[in-house]
C-alpha cells in the first residue's frame, strides 16, 4: 500500500475557515484511502493540542518528517496557493523526488502504474 502525504492550507482568517480547510483535508484524506492508498492527514494533529502544548515549530516538523517518508503527495485542491507551508511542503517533495499531486484520478492513475 502506498504512502500519501495530504498537504492543504489549514491556517485562515477565521475559525469557520479553518475548519472548512480542516473539512476539505479530511475529506480528501479519506478518499485517498478509499482508493487504497494510506494517507498522512495534517489536519488530524489538533488533537495533539488537547493533550499538551505544542509549538508550531514542532508541529512543522512532524508532518515533514512524515512527508519525507511519503510516496506520493496529494494538495488539497482549494487555497495551497496561499500556503506557505503547504507551498514549502511541495517545494520540500519536488526537492527529495517524491512525486506531486492536485487530483485524486493523478494519483489513482500514477498507483495503478506502480509496482
Amino acid at each position: 500500500m502506498k504512502c500519501v502525504y495530504v498537504a492543504g492550507a489549514y491556517n485562515g482568517p477565521n475559525v469557520l475557515a479553518v475548519l472548512d480547510n480542516m473539512r476539505r483535508g479530511m475529506h480528501l484524506a479519506y478518499g485517498v484511502l478509499k482508493a487504497g492508498c494510506a494517507p498522512f492527514c495534517p489536519w488530524f494533529d489538533f488533537h495533539f493540542s488537547l493533550i499538551g502544548p505544542m509549538t508550531m515549530g514542532e508541529y512543522k516538523d512532524y508532518s515533514m518528517a512524515w512527508l519525507e517518508k511519503a510516496d506520493a503527495v496529494l494538495v488539497v485542491e482549494h487555497g495551497w496557493e496561499k500556503s506557505l507551508g503547504t507551498r514549502a511542503e511541495i517545494a520540500r517533495a519536488h526537492e527529495i523526488g517524491i512525486p506531486v499531486f492536485f487530483s485524486i484520478g493523478e494519483l489513482r492513475q500514477w498507483d495503478s502504474t506502480e509496482p
